[in-house]
């Protein structure tokens, strides 16, 4: 892995990190897939079936780099960021980091939790990335 090293004055880096979490918090997550055939079946509305998938950050890394979630069926993450006045998040991403966005959650500083609620995703593989540090990322098995 190859990354470029940039040092700057505290000042300087507060105002980079607020122009990152603000960049973030930006673009607005892409609306949920829809199944093929119109709205919505009654199935797949309300609270999600499958049981919540756990995933902790901490010293600007996740603590786990694969998830697996149920297709077509909506399902959570309980996020814990446990990184002190550092933001993160977690962001869906199609195939790999950088492919197509299918959801975002808020990005937030540590410590603090949140549950993000992403709606179903048709069968196959997904990244899940930070979208202020894009090196925390893992894949993610939708099946």
């Amino acid at each position: 892995m190859h990354f470029d090293v940039h040092a700057m004055t505290g000042a300087d880096f507060d105002t980079w990190l607020q122009q990152k979490i603000a960049a973030a918090n930006a673009s607005p997550s892409p609306p949920p897939p829809q199944p093929s055939g119109g709205a919505p079946s009654p199935g797949q509305s309300g609270p999600p079936a499958a049981a919540p998938l756990a995933l902790v950050a901490q010293n600007i890394a996740y603590d786990k780099t694969e998830l697996a979630a149920p297709a077509n069926s909506p399902f959570q993450i309980q996020f814990d960021n446990q990184d002190a006045s550092i933001p993160h998040n977690v962001a869906i991403h199609e195939g790999s980091p950088t492919g197509a966005e299918v959801f975002k959650g808020e990005v937030f500083p540590g410590p603090a939790q949140k549950t993000y609620d992403v709606p179903a995703l048709k069968a196959g593989a997904y990244a899940f990335v930070c979208s202020v540090h894009p090196n925390m990322n893992g894949t993610l098995t939708v099946q």
